[in-house]
């Protein structure tokens, strides 16, 4: 299978109501079916919600008990993986017979990860990312990924991955995804600017590959009452204006950017189109330069406890 349609969805999180975004989001898988799309990708922290404009009570050496609530009430909107949510999220896939790709917020134990899912045309919850390096005061709330959670998914419609926001910034990270021969580059986002529309152009020419990032819309309506953010409380008020785009591997526009309002951008593609293009580039292969550069990446789970029996010590001495 080499033609396929693809789609982004733009559209918002109900924030800290994960039940009602659940609602909302298969209201859009339905409707991404009806186009007979065979991917479908949502935006960053679609699931759990970006609470963009909130403090979390922190200035620098400092936080404030109203952070802690804040952080209390994020953290029960986000979700297990796997877990009841996932299972829900994968019936979508399964009802659209489509592979599906979304944007969570993960919670592991006490800690919360900047997420995305990737799911099959069955419904099967295929694997995770977990975003590398959080931006700026994201810090705050989310903790870092390793290398254990880059994958790109060889499935029947194409290689399928993720880099999330700014990751996408990342060089090696970039290459890593090249080199494992991605052709269907998710770009989740909550980047709204006029850049990411560059960013991401030039990631689809660089790679040769195509790009699909789904930015949120959301107002100031889609929060709650008591949601202090520094924006202001005009429910009319745009906090992500969205912005998503396809992108093919020559770098040309597509489906997008759309802009101030929910969307579902649809393209009909051809992966052949991605060896058509590296033809004359391709930076994991013949325009690669192993002689002068390297890279290395580091797929070990890295847990910050570990616990051994005797069995499993002998074990871990003989492996190391």
């Amino acid at each position: 299978m080499t033609k396929l349609r693809v789609a982004v969805i733009q559209a918002g999180s109900i924030l800290f109501d994960t039940p009602a975004t659940l609602d909302r989001m298969a209201t859009h898988c339905e409707a991404a079916a009806a186009e007979g799309v065979q991917l479908a990708v949502f935006p960053e922290a679609y699931i759990g919600g970006y609470p963009k404009g909130l403090t979390f009570g922190a200035v620098l050496g400092s936080r404030f008990p109203e952070g802690r609530e804040d952080y209390l009430r994020y953290w029960k909107s986000a979700i297990a993986v796997p877990g009841p949510e996932t299972d829900r999220i994968g019936s979508f896939a399964a009802k659209m017979a489509a592979h599906l790709v979304v944007g969570v917020i993960e919670r592991d134990g006490a800690t919360l990860y900047c997420t995305a899912l990737f799911f099959g045309p069955d419904g099967t919850l295929l694997g995770k990312h977990r975003k590398l390096m959080p931006t700026g005061t994201e810090r705050l709330v989310w903790g870092q990924g390793d290398g254990s959670t880059i994958p790109v998914l060889d499935t029947e419609i194409g290689r399928i991955g993720a880099a999330i926001c700014w990751e996408n910034y990342m060089p090696d990270l970039r290459q890593s995804m090249y080199a494992r021969g991605i052709n269907l580059w998710c770009a989740p986002t909550v980047d709204e600017r006029d850049i990411w529309q560059a960013s991401m152009r030039h990631i689809a020419y660089e790679g040769r590959t195509f790009v699909l990032s789904a930015c949120q819309f959301m107002t100031r309506a889609d929060a709650p009452e008591d949601y202090d953010c520094h924006q202001g409380n005009d429910p009319e008020t745009v906090l992500i204006r969205g912005g998503s785009i396809i992108v093919s591997p020559l770098g040309e526009i597509i489906a997008g950017p759309v802009h101030d309002r929910e969307a579902i951008l649809t393209a009909d593609i051809d992966l052949h189109d991605a060896i058509r293009a590296k033809y004359d580039l391709d930076v994991a292969g013949h325009y690669a330069r192993p002689d002068v550069f390297s890279l290395h990446v580091n797929e070990t789970v890295r847990e910050p406890v570990s616990f051994f029996n005797d069995v499993s010590l002998q074990a871990w001495v003989q492996d190391t």
